[in-house]
């Protein structure tokens, strides 16, 4: 199915560049080397056709993908490792719209440095909130989570008939806060940590 779709797709693209072809509609000067475009050899100032050679050897590669490194991996371990691939866009996409990383305009070292290490602090908090999210079940992304820690807050008071003058606290705000309030085992001191119990932050 794969080997079909491939060599469909290229028909229709040299179709599409034999007609443009044609009728005089391409130069050197409109042409890049992306897509279909690679197939075409540049001669002289305007000429162009339809390199034929380079199609029969993409033609070799219907209904397969190639993947090209500089490293001594394995082909598997290349494979699975560009199988990741998504989880490095994705943390782009959150460090520019989530987190609003601006972009660097610093010349320093130690700013840039700086620069780095804050972007990288804040995309590991973020995953360690959207870890713990999950871990407890709550249908919510980190985004919405740290917008519901703006509503968070508590209240510690003295009962005036307790003989003891014990202080209670006592957490306030919206019902879903609360519910991410208990589910991240936040108290009033911040994150809890139960490294001593299970040998790494959480």
């Amino acid at each position: 199915m794969t080997t079909k779709k491939d060599v469909y797709n290229r028909e229709r693209g040299l179709r599409r560049l034999r007609k443009r072809i044609s009728r005089g509609r391409l130069s050197k000067e409109h042409l890049n080397q992306r897509g279909y475009n690679r197939f075409l050899n540049l001669t002289g100032e305007v000429m162009v056709e339809l390199g034929e050679a380079k199609v029969a050897q993409a033609a070799r590669w219907d209904g397969l993908k190639g993947y090209l490194t500089n490293t001594t991996l394995s082909p598997d371990v290349v494979i699975e490792t560009y199988g990741h691939w998504w989880q490095i866009e994705r943390a782009f996409r959150i460090s520019n719209t989530d987190l609003r990383i601006r972009p660097m305009y610093h010349y320093r070292r130690r700013r840039i440095e700086a620069h780095v290490l804050v972007a990288f602090v804040a995309y590991a908090i973020y995953k360690e909130l959207e870890r713990r999210l999950s871990e407890a079940g709550l249908p919510i992304s980190p985004k919405r989570a740290a917008e519901l820690t703006q509503t968070m807050y508590e209240m510690t008071f003295r009962l005036p008939n307790d003989p003891k003058k014990t202080p209670n606290t006592a957490p306030n705000g919206r019902r879903s806060a609360k519910t991410l309030r208990s589910a991240l085992l936040i108290n009033s001191r911040g994150s809890q940590c139960k490294s001593q119990e299970r040998g790494h932050f959480q």
